[in-house]
């Protein structure tokens, strides 16, 4: 997670149901080191310490260690202040973690902007997959519609004219095909005037 989501009362109960995090910490996050384990400074680590909040309310909100693991990312000259509660794993792969929720990020980005699911019709885990994983089946066929019919039409305008399309009785080549759905510019255009002079 990423600063945004840096409270210790959320990261406890995270941790109450025995789920692990890794989480940037604020700046102004006050901890005090227990214990600092050796790191290999040339893959970019900095440290990797056992801690605990110093602060008053942070001991109180989170009264367990954590693990502190610094790490210098050279491409971008950024410096990762990390904490998560998974004491076993590498430094190394703590870090990599952090780095790979990006990918996560992405992937929700990319189904915000492709699938095109506006609301969720169950709030329960299987009504959100069951939904999630009907979209990317139809983006997939409409793809492999796409390919095989070798057409010039993005996968967002084939999806478009299989909305209004989708109760006509009429071949998919012929719906894809026979109009030209590139938008026209037309400069005959009568503009009215508000303002008569």
């Amino acid at each position: 997670m990423d600063r945004g989501y840096f409270d210790f009362q959320r990261l406890y109960t995270l941790h109450q149901y025995s789920s692990f995090f890794v989480v940037r910490a604020k700046a102004s996050a006050s901890l005090r080191r227990i214990y600092s384990m050796p790191v290999d400074k040339s893959c970019g680590l900095r440290c990797d310490q056992t801690v605990i909040p110093a602060a008053f309310y942070a001991a109180k909100n989170y009264p367990e260690k954590l693990r502190r693991v610094v790490f210098v990312d050279t491409d971008k000259d950024n410096r990762l202040n990390l904490l998560t509660n998974q004491m076993t794993l590498p430094a190394l792969t703590i870090a990599e973690l952090y780095r790979c929720r990006w990918q996560v990020e992405l992937f929700f980005k990319w189904i915000k902007q492709h699938l095109r699911i506006k609301a969720f019709y169950g709030t329960s885990e299987n009504a959100v997959k069951t939904q999630i994983w009907i979209a990317i089946s139809v983006y997939v066929l409409v793809a492999i519609i796409k390919k095989q019919l070798k057409l010039d039409l993005s996968l967002y305008t084939i999806l478009q004219i299989f909305s209004i399309t989708l109760f006509e009785k009429m071949p998919i080549l012929k719906a894809l095909t026979e109009i030209d759905y590139t938008n026209k510019i037309t400069s005959g255009h009568i503009q009215l005037n508000l303002f008569k002079s």
